[in-house]
């Protein structure tokens, strides 16, 4: 994490493909999502805590804490496949952990969940995957979703309809 939490803090545009095992995120990706815990009104600064000092914790948060969304505003692809079963609900949990997070959807296209060699064997799901020209097609839209959206938010020019309002509740 101390190598994957920078990258996230500093790009504008996050792309998220991944299979899905038995409706479930591959564990790799399930263990980076509960250690970015830290980057949704996580403490950015060990040191006021000194270190994992739970009664200093409990107190910093009990004190006022804002819950500070160290990764609002960014933009989001999601690419969901499998052969089986769980895609939508996998694609619909990665999207909602993201906008959770105030992160922003890239459009409709960024979004993909799909099914590829549906019920076929697995020693065939490479060929399947290459094969599958539309897939191939869908994940690049979904690229290219995110692509457009991270220059129009260097620009300036993305409008996010929610942006002025405030939450009443933080956690």
């Amino acid at each position: 994490m101390n190598d994957i939490y920078p990258m996230w803090a500093a790009a504008h545009g996050i792309m998220i493909v991944c299979p899905v095992n038995w409706y479930q995120a591959p564990s790799s990706l399930k263990l980076m999502i509960d250690r970015l815990v830290c980057a949704d009104g996580g403490n950015p600064d060990p040191s006021s805590t000194g270190g994992k000092d739970a009664e200093r914790a409990k107190a910093l948060e009990l004190d006022g804490w804002h819950y500070p969304r160290h990764l609002a505003g960014r933009v989001f692809s999601v690419v969901v496949h499998g052969d089986a079963a769980g895609v939508g609900t996998l694609r619909q949990n990665l999207t909602s952990w993201l906008t959770d997070m105030h992160l922003i959807e890239a459009g409709h296209l960024s979004q993909l969940g799909a099914y590829v060699g549906y019920m076929r064997a697995y020693a065939t799901s490479h060929e399947d995957l290459d094969s599958d020209i539309d897939f191939q097609e869908e994940v690049r839209n979904a690229a290219r979703s995110l692509l457009a959206a991270v220059r129009q938010l260097r620009r300036g020019e993305l409008k996010v309809p929610d942006a002025g309002l405030h939450e009443p509740r933080l956690k």
